[in-house]
């Protein structure tokens, strides 16, 4: 499994979009087929909450809506908020702090022990336990 952050899909569908093939579409051909990817719904809010700011926002939400039927939600489970307490303890003994949102993408991930595709490094890089995977 692999986990997709907001940078990444805003990127692949900007390239779809333009109709370009970039560095988002290049990743996901390159992943094995097999491969499951997944986002927090925590991620699918960021899109969500961005197309509703954009000036056609029923042709973003379809725009999500088709592309969340090719991934895997995951959905905070018992083991989420135990997970985030531990990740955001681990954090505030290091003297490191990450937004309260991208915490809870990376919880995800850790929980599901899966890389973290980003082009956001320096957000998820003092995250204890998270694999990145950059694009």
């Amino acid at each position: 499994m692999t986990h997709l952050d907001t940078s990444f899909l805003v990127d692949l569908l900007r390239e779809q979009r333009r109709d370009a093939f970039g560095a988002a579409s290049e990743f996901l051909e390159n992943l094995a087929d097999e491969e499951t990817l997944a986002v927090s719904v925590h991620v699918m809010c960021e899109l969500m909450a961005g197309a509703s700011d954009a000036r056609a926002p029923k042709g973003e939400f379809e725009r999500l809506v088709r592309l969340s039927n090719s991934l895997v939600i995951r959905y905070p489970d018992e083991r989420f908020a135990p997970g985030y307490a531990r990740l955001v303890s681990a954090l505030r003994r290091s003297g490191a702090t990450v937004d309260t949102m991208d915490a809870l993408i990376a919880t995800a991930a850790v929980l599901d022990e899966a890389p973290l595709v980003t082009r956001n490094r320096k957000h998820f890089s003092k995250v204890p336990g998270l694999m990145l995977a950059e694009y």
